[in-house]
């Protein structure tokens, strides 16, 4: 059986305590934090910037798996490395040359991650599948916290799964939006590797339990 991953969204965190969401995922269950930067334009929210990913680095203890919703990405690349991003994911539709993006992303030490919003198609992805370690399929629209689960979502993980194992890829499958531990089984069943969870988890009476939880409904 596969290590499903866990990763935390601090998106969801209390910002007036971040320090103390830092240690908790640090010290629970969790696998990655997963940290979205949003910039306004092309996404409909502004969430933080750099000196928020810099504080995040400095006292958190795992992968740090970064989700820009950002246009025009390239020019930030360098800065994230630098930041402590281990995991750098952009928008399909955010990148006119996302072979060109994927390799400098690469070339900063960082894994190359693709995120695709909720109309995008996974075979659009065919051509640079073996150069993406990591596709974020979006199960909401991007941009805000607690919004409903997709359910066309499960049919798209299985095809980006059959597009993966027929390149031979070492990709990962990460879902983003809406999951909790009703619905963990069966996108870990569809082909997920990484679950991401915001308000199901900070939002819980008790965050690592719900880490723990979802870590467990995932694995049955």
């Amino acid at each position: 059986m596969r290590d499903i991953l866990i990763a935390p969204s601090v998106l969801s965190a209390d910002f007036g305590n971040l320090q103390r969401d830092i240690e908790m995922i640090n010290n629970s269950e969790a696998d990655w934090f997963h940290v979205d930067i949003m910039d306004g334009v092309f996404v409909p929210n502004i969430s933080f910037g750099m000196p928020v990913l810099e504080a995040i680095s400095r006292h958190a203890k795992k992968t740090i798996d970064v989700h820009l919703m950002i246009v025009n990405p390239d020019p930030y690349i360098k800065t994230f490395a630098a930041l402590g991003a281990n995991n750098l994911s952009v928008h399909y539709e955010a990148c006119t040359h996302l072979h060109r993006t994927l390799q400098a992303i690469k070339a900063e030490g960082m894994k190359a991650g693709v995120a695709i919003n909720p109309h995008t198609n996974v075979n659009l992805l065919e051509d640079v599948i073996k150069d993406i370690d990591l596709v974020c399929v979006m199960s909401v629209n991007p941009g805000f916290g607690g919004q409903s689960f997709i359910e066309n979502t499960y049919d798209k993980i299985r095809k980006l799964k059959e597009l993966i194992i027929k390149n031979n890829a070492p990709t990962l499958i990460e879902i983003d939006g809406g999951v909790n531990d009703k619905n963990a089984a069966a996108l870990v069943a569809a082909g997920a590797d990484v679950l991401v969870a915001g308000n199901f988890v900070f939002k819980a009476p008790n965050p690592p339990q719900a880490i723990s939880g979802l870590k467990l409904a995932a694995s049955k």
